[in-house]
C-alpha cells in the first residue's frame, strides 16, 4: 500500500473520529475532542511510517488463515462506541464527566506514551501482523531488539490502555465500557500469540526463558 493510500486512509478514520465525537455531543465546543483529533493526526501518520509500507500491508489485508480475527472484527466498532458514549456523555448528558483537568491532562500524555510503544514495537518487529500466523513467506523470526528486549508484546502492552487513556482524556468515565471489552480481547490475543510462538516459531522458546514477562515487567 502507498503511502498516499495510508494517510488517505487515516484521513477518513480521523473525519469519522470527529463526526463520531461531536455528532453524538452536539456541539463543537469541547477543547478536549479537538486535542485528542490533533494527538491523532500527529502521532498515527508518525506509526504508519515506523511500521512500514510492508508491514502496514501485512496488518491491513493479512493473507488468508490467520488465527484470532475477532479484534480485527470488533476494533473499530469497539472504538467508534467508545468515541460515541464519550460524546453523549460529554456533550450532551453529562453521565460522569467529571473527569479532573489534571487527569485529562495525565492521560493524554499516557495516550501519546501508549501510541508511541505501539509505533516503536511495529519499527522494531516488522512480523507485527493483525493476525497471529507465522509469516514463513516473509522470513519470519524472533526479534528480540528495542522494546523486545524488555517484554515479549511490547505492542500489545501499548494497545492494553488505549481506550482506558482515551476516554478520560476526552472526560467520560462510562466511555471506559468499550475499553473493559478490547482489554480482554488483547489479553485473549497475547495468551493465543504466545502459545503459537512458542510452538511454532524457531528460537521464541530460548527468547521467552531470557525475556520472562509478556507485558508488564514484574508482573505478567
Amino acid at each position: 500500500m502507498s503511502w498516499v493510500a495510508l494517510m488517505l486512509r487515516f484521513a477518513i478514520m480521523v473525519a469519522v473520529f470527529g463526526a463520531v465525537l461531536f455528532g453524538s455531543a452536539g456541539r463543537l465546543d469541547i477543547p478536549a475532542f479537538w486535542v485528542y483529533l490533533l494527538l491523532f493526526a500527529l502521532t498515527v501518520p508518525l506509526m504508519y511510517r515506523a511500521a512500514g509500507s510492508e508491514l502496514m500491508r501485512e496488518r491491513i489485508k493479512p493473507p488468508p488463515g490467520g488465527k484470532d480475527q475477532l479484534i480485527r472484527i470488533v476494533a473499530v466498532p469497539m472504538m467508534l462506541a467508545h468515541l460515541a458514549i464519550a460524546g453523549l456523555d460529554v456533550g450532551r448528558f453529562h453521565w460522569s464527566d467529571t473527569v479532573p483537568v489534571w487527569l485529562q491532562v495525565a492521560s493524554f500524555a499516557a495516550l501519546a506514551v501508549c501510541v508511541g510503544v505501539w509505533g516503536l514495537a511495529m519499527h522494531e518487529n516488522k512480523f507485527f501482523s493483525s493476525v497471529i500466523r507465522i509469516q514463513r513467506e516473509r522470513g519470519h523470526r524472533v526479534v528480540d531488539t528495542g522494546p523486545y528486549r524488555i517484554v515479549r508484546h511490547p505492542g500489545y502492552a501499548g494497545a492494553l490502555t488505549i481506550q482506558m487513556w482515551s476516554g478520560l482524556a476526552l472526560g467520560s468515565v462510562w466511555s471506559l465500557a468499550p475499553a473493559v471489552v478490547m482489554a480482554f480481547l488483547f489479553i485473549r490475543r497475547i495468551l493465543l500469540e504466545d502459545r503459537m510462538l512458542l510452538d511454532q516459531l524457531d528460537g521464541y522458546k530460548d527468547y521467552a526463558q531470557r525475556v520472562r514477562y509478556r507485558v508488564l515487567p514484574g508482573v505478567w
